[in-house]
């Protein structure tokens, strides 16, 4: 929980770099860093809070996200989820 918080957190703040470091090392091997910021608007996330983990395994976890976004002048709240992967000493981000 506290991993996908703070990679929710540099989102809001802008800071793709530091949120594509929680990207898991496979998901590293598909994407760059420079691919990765290609496809986000900064300044797009208005809030994030990771509102539960569920975890299935030991290894394998599925986070439960509230976001807030401006659309159209509109600040809109939609829930979305994450998974999370354990390797290692430590939990990454799988994007899809």
């Amino acid at each position: 929980m506290e991993r996908a918080q703070a990679r929710w957190n540099a989102l809001v703040a802008g800071e793709i770099k530091t949120a594509y470091e929680y990207f898991s090392p496979g998901s590293r091997s598909l994407m760059t860093a420079q691919q990765y910021e290609g496809t986000l608007r900064k300044g797009f996330w208005k809030t994030a809070k990771v509102e539960k983990v569920e975890c299935a395994t030991q290894d394998s976890c599925f986070a439960h996200v509230s976001i807030e976004y401006e659309f159209q002048g509109r600040r809109t709240k939609t829930p979305l989820g994450e998974t999370w992967i354990r390797e290692g000493s430590n939990w990454w981000y799988v994007q899809k």
